[in-house]
């Protein structure tokens, strides 16, 4: 039976995928990957020979419809993206829209994402949380933020090194500069950082130490406010 396999990869450490992505990667008839030189590696790497189609962000909607055709043909396509979790901030959810849409079954992998290792070592509640992966650039992005001041989740953010100095600051406007915050990089990799503290501090941080790497961002929810209640009784 055809199957649309969504198989997470490593975000940064090979050790991290697991056994059953390698055989689905292995057995499905083609790979659908962001970037073919990229995932070519992560191929090699295990010895994995199998075909490789390009399918990212720029071309996933003129080539979604041929491959829901390939699908329904009978063919097992397995969808990775560059590292983590297909779908969470990289391609997917068209696809996997599409496919369900045409009766195709579709199985998710369990596997490496970025942020829940951030989430999990950041020291800031992680029972209650939403994720807003990357903010917008430009158009709409105070007022997006604006909307998360009362937010009493944890609330977790996907940033480039080259603006995240920025939008800590932003942060520290918007939210207050002594909001408790983590900040992970390079998850898995040699040179794994993990920055606590408030805004104000680990923003000046990175002003102080190059940001390299794609950060997590782990951002304190707005704390609740006790109600004291005072019961008021009269002495007999």
């Amino acid at each position: 039976m055809s199957t649309l396999y969504l198989v997470p990869t490593p975000v940064g450490n090979m050790e991290d995928i697991t056994l059953r992505a390698l055989r689905v990667l292995k057995e499905v008839d083609l790979v659908l990957c962001e970037d073919t030189r990229t995932s070519g590696i992560l191929l090699k790497h295990f010895n994995i020979k199998n075909k490789l189609m390009s399918h990212h962000k720029f071309n996933e909607h003129g080539t979604a419809a041929g491959i829901v055709e390939r699908l329904k043909a009978g063919n097992s396509i397995a969808l990775i993206s560059d590292a983590g979790t297909p779908g969470i901030s990289d391609p997917g959810f068209f696809l996997v829209r599409e496919a369900i849409n045409a009766g195709i079954a579709v199985q998710t992998l369990p596997g490496s994402t970025a942020f829940v290792p951030a989430l999990v070592s950041s020291g800031i509640p992680c029972d209650r949380f939403c994720f807003e992966g990357f903010l917008p650039q430009k158009k709409g992005r105070k007022t997006h933020l604006e909307n998360l001041q009362n937010e009493e989740r944890t609330m977790i953010f996907y940033e480039s090194p080259y603006r995240i100095v920025k939008t800590l600051e932003q942060f520290a406007e918007v939210f207050e500069p002594e909001r408790q915050v983590s900040c992970s990089r390079e998850i898995s990799k040699l040179h794994e950082e993990t920055v606590r503290g408030t805004l104000q501090d680990v923003a000046e941080h990175f002003r102080k130490a190059e940001p390299k790497g794609e950060f997590v961002i782990v951002l304190a929810g707005k704390q609740r406010k006790k109600t004291i209640h005072i019961n008021n009784q009269t002495n007999k």
